[in-house]
C-alpha cells in the first residue's frame, strides 16, 4: 500500500478574499488557484478565534478556545492536552513543524509533571506535539522593555550564515529598507511599506521557509520515510508589511479594493466595536494613504506566496510525491486592512474571522470532486478530523471537537452537518479591555455565524452586535440593538447557550468506552438494588453465596 503523506500549509493573517480564485479582481495566484483546481475550496470556513496564538492552538488540538484554554497569544497550550501530533502517532503518522506555531511551552505543568524540557515527550508539549525541523515564529521585535520572543531564531541563523550582520538581521534587512539619506526604514512604520526590503528576495522570509520544506520532503523521500505530516508554516503576508523587489511595486493603488467601510459604522457605536475601531491601529487605517502602502506590500507579499508555492508544487509533482500527499491549504486568521474603520483583526467580520481552506486529496475517491467549491459552515478545527481519518485513523470525539471533510472530498454530504459556526476571543490582555470597562473574566467574545446571520456576545452585560448577512452581505449595519431583531438575537443567544453546554471535558473515556462500561460494575461484584436474590441473574451472586466458612457469631 502507498504511503500516504500531508502537507499542511498554513499562512499568516491571509485574508479568504485575496486570492483570484476566490474572486479577487487583481491578485494573480495562479498556483494557489492550480491547488483549487485540483482539489475542493471551502467558501465558508471560520477559524475559532481570530488571533494568532489562541487559533492555532485550536488548529493543533482540534477543540475551541474555550475547551484548550489557550485564549490569547503568549498563553501556554497547558501540558498534556492532545495534539494533531498525538493523534496522528496514534494512527503511525509521524507530524514534523516547519516554521511558526505562536506556541508557548507550559513549563510549570511539564515540572509539575515531571517531564524533562529535553526528553521526546519535553519536546513534543513545547512545540505543538510537532516533531521539530526548523522552528520559527517570524516576529523577532525588540523595544525598549525587552523582546517579543526570546530564544533562537532558526531565519536569523540563516542570514547570519549569509553575511547579513547586526544582532538582529530579521528586522534590519528581512522587514526594513533604506531612505533616501542611507539610514534604516523600518517596515514597522507604514510609510515605508512601499520601498523594498533590503535584502535579496531569494533571503527572505517566504523562498527560505520553501527551501526549508522542500530539503525536508527530499531527505524524507530519500530515506523512504513515513507516512508524514510535514506542518508548513509561513509567517507572511503577517505584519510587518514589507517585501523585497521585484515584488514591492507590483501592486499600485489602481489594484486596490475599494476600501470596504461606511461612515454609519461610526454613529451609535457597539462599545466594543468602538474600543477596537478607535485604538491606535484603527486610527491608523482610517488614513487612506496608509492603507493604500499597506495594500500594495501586502498584495506584493500574497503573490511571492503563490510563486513559491508554485515551486513548491513543482517539486512535488517532479518527485511524483502529488499522488500520495494531501495538501491542506488555509491561514490562521484573516487582516481588516482599514475596512470597517478597523485595521489587524481581533472582531469577526469576515475579512477577520473567515479564511481560505482548499484541500488536494490525491485518492480516487476524490476525483470527482476536483475544482468544486463547498459552501457549508466548516471550521478551522475541522483540519484535525480531517487529517486523523486521512491517516487512516479513527477520530477520537472525546478530544477532538472538529468534523472530517473526506465526506465533502468524496462528493458526499454529512448527516446532520453543522448549522452555524463559532469563534471566540479573549480579550483580557488588551487595552480595549479597560475601554469597555468590563473585568478581566468578562472581556471575552463569542461568535455564533449561520448562513443568515452572525452574531456577537459580548460578556459583561456589554451588548451584543448581530449582521443580516442576506439583507447586509457586507457586514457594515449592526442591528444587535434594533428591537426588530430583538427575536433573532434571542435565537441566537439560545444557540450559543446549546454550544456552552456541549459535552467538551469529558476526555479521558471515548464514547465506546463509555458504552462498554455502562453497567460493567454489577458483574465486577457491585450488585445493588437486590431485593429478591431468587429473582436475578444468579452468576452475579457467584461470589456471595455458599455455606459460610466459619462462624463466629
Amino acid at each position: 500500500m502507498t504511503k500516504k503523506n500531508i502537507l499542511y500549509i498554513m499562512f499568516d493573517q491571509l485574508r479568504f478574499d485575496y486570492l483570484s480564485c476566490a474572486g479577487h479582481p487583481h491578485m494573480d495566484t495562479p498556483n494557489i488557484d492550480w491547488l483549487a483546481s485540483q482539489g475542493v475550496r471551502f467558501s465558508r470556513c471560520y477559524v475559532q478565534s481570530p488571533v494568532c496564538g489562541p487559533s492555532r492552538m485550536s488548529c493543533y488540538t482540534g477543540r475551541y478556545v474555550s475547551s484548550h484554554g489557550a485564549a490569547w497569544n503568549g498563553f501556554p497550550l497547558r501540558a498534556g492536552e492532545y495534539t494533531l501530533g498525538d493523534h496522528l502517532r496514534e494512527a503511525g503518522m509521524d507530524a514534523y513543524l516547519l516554521g511558526k506555531t505562536h506556541m508557548r511551552a507550559d513549563n510549570k505543568g511539564m515540572k509539575r509533571l515531571g517531564i524533562s524540557p529535553e526528553s521526546v515527550a519535553g519536546r513534543r508539549v513545547a512545540e505543538c506535539g510537532f516533531d521539530l525541523v526548523a522552528r520559527d515564529d517570524g516576529l523577532w521585535g525588540q523595544g525598549p522593555d525587552g523582546n517579543y520572543y526570546d530564544g533562537p531564531s532558526a531565519y536569523n541563523e540563516y542570514l547570519w550564515s549569509k553575511g547579513y550582520d547586526g544582532d538582529n538581521p530579521w528586522h534590519d534587512y528581512a522587514n526594513s529598507s533604506i531612505d533616501e539619506d542611507g539610514n534604516i526604514a523600518s517596515g514597522w512604520i507604514y510609510e515605508n511599506c512601499t520601498r523594498p526590503a533590503n535584502i535579496r528576495e531569494e533571503d527572505s522570509e517566504t523562498p527560505w521557509l520553501t527551501r526549508e520544506a522542500i530539503g525536508f520532503l527530499e531527505a524524507q523521500r530519500k530515506s523512504n520515510a513515513g507516512p508524514f505530516m510535514a506542518h508548513i508554516s509561513y509567517i507572511k503576508p503577517h505584519w510587518p508589511y514589507i517585501v523585497p523587489a521585484p515584488y514591492h511595486d507590483m501592486y499600485g493603488p489602481e489594484t486596490h479594493k475599494p476600501v470596504m467601510r461606511d461612515a454609519a459604522e461610526l454613529d451609535d457605536q457597539n462599545p466594543v466595536y468602538a474600543a477596537f475601531s478607535g485604538n491606535v491601529i484603527g486610527q491608523a487605517f482610517h488614513q487612506p494613504q496608509v492603507r493604500s502602502a499597506v495594500m500594495q506590500a501586502y498584495m506584493g507579499l500574497i503573490k511571492q506566496i503563490d510563486d513559491q508555492m508554485g515551486v513548491l508544487f513543482s517539486y512535488l509533482r517532479e518527485t511524483g510525491q502529488m499522488d500520495n500527499t494531501m495538501i491542506i491549504l488555509t491561514s490562521d486568521h484573516g487582516d481588516y486592512l482599514g475596512d470597517h474603520w478597523l485595521g489587524e483583526k481581533d472582531l469577526f467580520h469576515d475579512v477577520s474571522a473567515k479564511v481560505p481552506l482548499i484541500i488536494y486529496d490525491p485518492t480516487p475517491e476524490a476525483d470527482s470532486t476536483r475544482g468544486t467549491v463547498v459552501d457549508e459552515l466548516t471550521e478551522i478545527i475541522d483540519v484535525v478530523a480531517t487529517s486523523i481519518e486521512f491517516a487512516g485513523g479513527t477520530v477520537p470525539d472525546e478530544h477532538v471537537e472538529g468534523l472530517s471533510l473526506i465526506p465533502f472530498l468524496h462528493g458526499k454530504t454529512p448527516d446532520n452537518w453543522r448549522e452555524f459556526a463559532v469563534s471566540e476571543y479573549d480579550y483580557s490582555m488588551s487595552p480595549m479591555m479597560l475601554k469597555t470597562g468590563v473585568g478581566v473574566k468578562d472581556a471575552r467574545l463569542f461568535m455564533i455565524a449561520d448562513k443568515r446571520y452572525k452574531f456577537m456576545h459580548a460578556a459583561g452585560g456589554l451588548p451584543p452586535m448581530l449582521f443580516d448577512l442576506e439583507a447586509d452581505p457586507d457586514e457594515m449595519h449592526d442591528v444587535g440593538r434594533d428591537p426588530a431583531y430583538a427575536e433573532i438575537v434571542s435565537e441566537f443567544q439560545d444557540k450559543l447557550a446549546s454550544w456552552a453546554l456541549r459535552c467538551a471535558q469529558r476526555t479521558s473515556l471515548s464514547t465506546e468506552d463509555i458504552d462498554k462500561k455502562r453497567g460493567a460494575s454489577r458483574r465486577q461484584g457491585i450488585v445493588l438494588g437486590i431485593s429478591d436474590a431468587e429473582k436475578i441473574d444468579q452468576d452475579l451472586l457467584v461470589r456471595y453465596v455458599g455455606p459460610a466458612r466459619q462462624n463466629y457469631m
